[in-house]
């Protein structure tokens, strides 16, 4: 059976070929890409009251809690939050002023592939960032030998960033701080 001439566009492809690439078209154009499913989660602290320490802190189904336990004290672990002065967003960091050494931990309520902290702290304050799957085992390590300094002293404490990847993270842990420093997450995001 042949067709008509005038349904052969001008680059000579008939019907049944133009078809098929309308087809392959729209079944490309509907699948799902894996970046839309992959979407980043943002945790920013906003929710938070500055300045009061409380044991754990639940936001995006993500838990921030202290590592262990303080060992120099009797007290309980805290942490608390505390506003970034150049642009007065919370940030939230270890609040056992002579226990830095304790790492603060988050963890994911689901495997997560990508975490990025947005980090600020006293100038000269190493900063590390550690991954761990499910059963405890490092799978993924990140860190700075120090905060950065101010250009000059009028100027806002630098902010920087840390990324770590992972087949399946399951919590993460910070630390680097010595007693008498900081060293704040301003935002966390991760992807699944």
């Amino acid at each position: 059976m042949t067709m008509p001439e005038d349904t052969w566009n001008a680059n000579g492809v008939g019907p049944r070929a133009q078809l098929t690439i309308a087809i392959l078209a729209l079944v490309f154009c509907a699948r799902p890409s894996h970046a839309a499913a992959a979407a980043e989660v943002v945790i920013d602290f906003e929710q938070a009251v500055v300045a009061k320490p409380v044991a754990t802190w639940t936001e995006q189904e993500v838990v921030f809690a202290l590592a262990s336990a303080p060992v120099n004290s009797k007290a309980a672990g805290r942490i608390t939050f505390f506003p970034y002065q150049a642009s007065g967003r919370k940030g939230i960091l270890n609040a056992m002023a002579q226990e830095q050494a304790i790492p603060l931990q988050a963890t994911f309520p689901r495997a997560v592939s990508r975490v990025t902290l947005i980090l600020w702290g006293s100038p000269g304050c190493p900063a590390k960032v550690q991954a761990f799957d499910r059963d405890g085992r490092l799978i993924a390590e990140t860190s700075r030998a120090a905060v950065p300094t101010r250009a000059n002293p009028g100027d806002p404490v630098p902010q920087f960033e840390l990324t770590l990847k992972g087949a399946a993270i399951a919590t993460i842990q910070l630390s680097g701080p010595r007693n008498g420093e900081f060293l704040a997450i301003d935002e966390l995001r991760f992807v699944e």
